[in-house]
């Protein structure tokens, strides 16, 4: 398990920024996609309830539900994920609107498990319309997540919160957040991926726009893209080549689901392919 100060990931990721080479994460929701990551030389890993749902086989988006505590399943999660991972970053994903913790222990916790770093999720970015406003205005805010990061950076973890806009962007990185995390929606693809996102292009403009007024806060700032219609690594190679502003990728669906189905369908059908 490898534990690495912020400072020195921070150094890292500056440095690949600076010489070109993206920057790539992924979410883990086994121990299995965990090694596999790793093996193929990610940059940073990320544990969340969203994963254990994925993983077996439901929808990313189960996570924004009542169907488990998020973060439960997360510290649960660590004891599969955190001891096979040798040398790369884990991060937790961290539910900050969640009002039956306190926060400073929680993360206190993470951070004694063996986590570098925290994301916010599950989070209320992803929720819009009238849902969003009755959320926001009965204390279940963005806000609060917010504060998680800036809690998290006060104690010198690694934060790479979501953003959905603009002003959250701002917000993110005012708080203090070393990455932000572009988020374009419910990754596409698949057998349980969305079917309706934005183009690649809406998200190259939105990428740079979020980008930057980051920026404008602090242009140390880094800024990784993910979800939506960015599901292959073609399409991240064309939003990276395409934006102004983009230091590398973070998948979820796209690291460990994706490659799951098409691999393991493929396999199946050569077997009884055998004559």
């Amino acid at each position: 398990m490898a534990q690495l100060d912020r400072t020195t990931l921070m150094a890292r990721f500056r440095d690949m920024a600076t010489r070109g080479q993206p920057i790539i994460g992924g979410g883990a929701g086994t121990g299995i996609s965990a090694k596999c990551e790793e093996a193929g030389g990610i940059d940073l890993i990320v544990i969340y309830n969203s994963g254990r749902y994925r993983m077996a086989g439901r929808a990313s988006s189960a996570g924004l539900l009542a169907y488990g505590n998020a973060n439960q399943i997360v510290q649960e999660m660590a004891l599969e994920v955190l001891p096979v991972v040798k040398h790369t970053p884990v991060l937790a994903g961290v539910n900050g609107t969640d009002p039956f913790v306190i926060m400073p222990k929680l993360l206190r916790e993470l951070k004694d498990l063996g986590f570098s770093g925290v994301q916010n999720f599950p989070t209320v970015g992803l929720i819009d319309g009238t849902f969003r406003i009755s959320l926001e205005e009965t204390g279940i805010t963005y806000a609060q997540e917010v504060e998680m990061i800036r809690l998290a950076h006060e104690m010198d973890m690694l934060t790479t919160p979501y953003v959905f806009s603009a002003e959250e962007a701002v917000a993110m990185t005012e708080a203090g957040a070393d990455i932000i995390v572009a988020h374009m929606g419910v990754t596409v693809g698949g057998t349980i991926g969305a079917a309706t996102a934005k183009t690649l292009d809406e998200s190259v403009r939105l990428i740079d726009e979020w980008a930057a007024a980051a920026r404008a806060v602090r242009d140390d700032v880094l800024v990784l893209c993910h979800g939506g219609p960015i599901a292959t690594p073609e399409d991240a190679a064309y939003v990276m080549r395409e934006s102004q502003h983009c230091h590398g990728f973070y998948g979820a669906s796209s690291m460990e689901r994706l490659p799951t189905e098409i691999a393991l369908t493929e396999q199946i059908r050569q077997f009884k392919a055998i004559a």
